[in-house]
């Protein structure tokens, strides 16, 4: 068998275990990657054990960031935190190393991880400028796109690329002001490269040689919203609007290249918000798979931040979302640890599946429907298997005493559920 056909009976196989999981049939896969409205990330120079398909008509899926930050360095600390994303069912992996030695981090995220693997490769050009002794300011252009193609090689199989970042996004930027600024590390090593240089964003000129990369190691692309807000009073601006509307231009282009892309999106957003700016970037992204940060709903409850990001997430999924982002409750104050890193996942999930449930996601709500009645029937072990933590509820469950095992402490000898009613 040649490697050709190799290929291609794995990929084959992909989309029958897909298809499975997600309870849908075949050509609407086909059919979906062909239109570009669906993704498969997987890289053709990596084994991936459980590979997902994200986009329309699918189960909302969930991303987990680890990785190393320059005051905190351990790679065991990060295999920890990949086994707490994986333990807690996330879809995604993103690597976020800045600290330590990337490619280590990275290479030991590449052989654990079963699901499909993220990166943001402009944060190894960054590192790398700063290790010798240059500002962010001189990071070289070059540079930014050769570890595009290092880390594709790799085996990495999507990458945020901050390619809505241009002269004129930047320019509407400095007209407009904002409360928050730039929040986005790519986007804000891009906007000050861009200012310092009076150049174009490397990324964004040479996109070209970067769907040509692409497409050669099936790479998909997220292509990241380094403008998103990141406070409330920053929601819906013009510089968000401006970035957003040059990522759906160049969704365009990579389709015409036979290159999968997704868009991402904010950050922080009021509630009331966040269904009418889902269907603008929908629109405006030609309904390609939206990727989102939360959104965090509100800027006042650091070491909650998974619980508003959750909230903001069922609303965002609701409206048409197809990948969410979790947050952590370390979000904003520290780096998150794998305590952490699971609590930002089940947050996520519960967001995720609240929406599936909303949007007729085959599988959905009979998966309710089902633990209702073994909660009826006051079934523990089935309702341990059936939740959505199993780990949690079986906790939980230890700390009743023997004679209490029959209900739930709650009501006790006055359990509604023990009625015939």
């Amino acid at each position: 068998m040649s490697v050709t056909q190799a290929k291609a009976n794995n990929i084959a196989r992909t989309i029958e275990d897909i298809c499975r999981q997600e309870k849908v049939s075949r050509e609407h896969i086909l059919s979906g990657v062909s239109s570009g409205t669906i993704v498969i990330p997987f890289n053709v120079n990596r084994k991936m054990t459980k590979p997902c398909a994200i986009g329309k008509g699918l189960k909302t899926k969930v991303n987990a960031n680890i990785g190393t930050s320059p005051d905190h360095i351990s790679v065991e600390e990060e295999s920890r935190k990949l086994e707490a994303s994986i333990a807690a069912g996330a879809d995604a992996v993103m690597d976020l190393s800045t600290g330590g030695n990337l490619a280590e981090v990275r290479k030991m995220v590449l052989d654990s991880c079963p699901v499909p693997v993220g990166t943001v490769p402009i944060y190894q050009a960054a590192c790398e400028a700063v290790m010798k002794g240059r500002r962010i300011q001189e990071m070289d252009g070059e540079r930014m796109l050769s570890v595009i193609e290092e880390q594709a090689e790799e085996g990495v199989d999507f990458m945020t690329v901050h390619c809505g970042i241009t002269k004129e996004t930047v320019k509407i930027l400095e007209r407009n002001g904002r409360r928050v600024g730039v929040v986005s590390r790519g986007g804000s090593f891009l906007v000050k490269w861009i200012k310092a240089n009076g150049r174009e964003n490397p990324l964004y000129e040479n996109f070209d040689r970067l769907l040509e990369i692409a497409k050669r190691h099936n790479i998909t692309l997220s292509l990241g919203d380094g403008l998103r807000p990141g406070g409330l009073a920053d929601a819906n601006d013009a510089p968000q609007i401006a970035e957003l509307s040059v990522l759906g231009e160049l969704t365009l282009r990579a389709r015409k290249a036979g290159v999968q892309a997704i868009i991402e999106g904010p950050g922080h957003m009021p509630i009331h918000e966040i269904a009418g700016h889902v269907q603008l970037a929908k629109k405006l992204g030609h309904d390609a798979p939206l990727y989102l940060l939360g959104p965090l709903v509100t800027d006042i409850a650091a070491g909650y931040d998974h619980i508003v990001s959750a909230i903001g997430g069922a609303v965002a999924a609701s409206a048409g979302v197809d990948f969410l982002c979790y947050v952590t409750p370390a979000e904003h104050l520290r780096l998150p640890d794998a305590d952490d890193v699971y609590q930002g996942v089940i947050a996520s999930r519960i967001a995720a599946h609240a929406a599936d449930i909303v949007k007729n996601v085959p599988g959905a709500k009979e998966w309710d429907e089902e633990f209702s009645r073994y909660r009826k029937d006051r079934d523990w072990k089935m309702q341990e298997k059936l939740s959505l933590d199993p780990a949690k509820f079986a906790a939980e469950r230890k700390k009743l005493l023997p004679e209490e095992n029959d209900v739930c402490t709650m009501c006790g000898k006055y359990c509604a559920m023990k009625d015939e009613t």
